[in-house]
């Protein structure tokens, strides 16, 4: 393979001496074009670890479409693209022509050369708020369109672009019983908070206000069944969350306090952090 003398040269010198710097995992897994032949596996945590026999999610099907193809992203584990494919049913069942779908993992998985911290082990995907008017666009179009932000600019509330659809999109996709959680802006869940019904609101526990997401939904799955080498994230909290969403679009949105001391950013991962499966996935044809 094209890859494979540079990749298994980088590998034999992650321990080969003290004094040498473990290859960057970003790297690596970043120049990678195609999956491993291996049984579909994860392995490690959504932030930090790899994907044997990953499934490619078609560029286009009946109710999705992948995009920004360049980026060679629309790999993940069988799990997530059967998940893709009913949540893009759903959808069209809510009046959409399917789902634009960002981001999910590399081929193997693992850490990205730019973007998301998670995407990792093939349980991550990135669904657009656009609703799509076509899904037959060129690979040229995918590259130029862009998603739309549903949330006001000073991020208190959703903006004219959100829709019943994307509530009841939403839904769908929070009662998938493959789903662990869903990532929304604050403000997102403060809509859903008040809109979903009394039977619908048992299900908001999985979604979870993080900052940004304003233009896409991030999409994390359960570890698949039987993937022992898999990480779970800690369940949500219990309750539906609504009573704490009102620190997202109050507090949270607070000039940051100029005596705090400096963020330090976090050192890139090298192959050393990540399980050890993943030397073989990088290895394997």
């Amino acid at each position: 393979m094209r890859f494979g003398f540079r990749i298994i040269l980088a590998l034999g010198l992650v321990f080969a001496s003290n004094a040498l710097a473990a290859p960057i995992a970003k790297e690596l897994f970043g120049s990678v074009e195609h999956p491993s032949t291996q049984p579909p596996q994860p392995y490690g945590s959504y932030a930090k670890g790899c994907l044997a026999g990953a499934g490619q999610l078609s560029e286009t099907g009946d109710s999705w479409q992948a995009m920004r193809l360049s980026r060679n992203r629309n790999w993940g584990h069988p799990d997530t693209v059967s998940f893709v494919e009913r949540l893009g049913q759903s959808a069209v069942e809510a009046g959409w022509a399917g789902l634009y779908v960002g981001d999910m993992s590399q081929p193997r998985g693992g850490p990205m050369l730019t973007g998301h911290a998670s995407h990792q082990v093939g349980l991550d995907v990135d669904i657009w708020m656009l609703p799509p008017d076509r899904i037959d666009l060129n690979a040229r179009e995918r590259e130029n369109l862009s998603s739309i932000s549903v949330v006001s600019t000073d991020r208190k509330s959703t903006n004219g672009n959100w829709t019943s659809a994307h509530h009841e999109i939403l839904m769908a996709a929070l009662k998938d019983k493959s789903v662990a959680r869903i990532f929304v802006s604050g403000a997102i869940k403060l809509q859903m908070c008040a809109d979903a019904t009394t039977a619908e609101k048992r299900y908001l526990r999985k979604l979870r206000p993080w900052w940004g997401h304003t233009y896409h939904f991030h999409v994390r799955l359960n570890c698949p069944k039987g993937a022992t080498d898999c990480t779970e994230q800690a369940p949500p909290p219990a309750g539906d969350g609504c009573d704490a969403v009102e620190w997202w679009v109050t507090d949270a949105l607070l000039p940051p306090d100029p005596d705090a001391p400096p963020i330090v950013p976090k050192p890139e991962l090298v192959m050393t952090d990540l399980p050890r499966q993943c030397v073989g996935v990088l290895e394997s044809q």
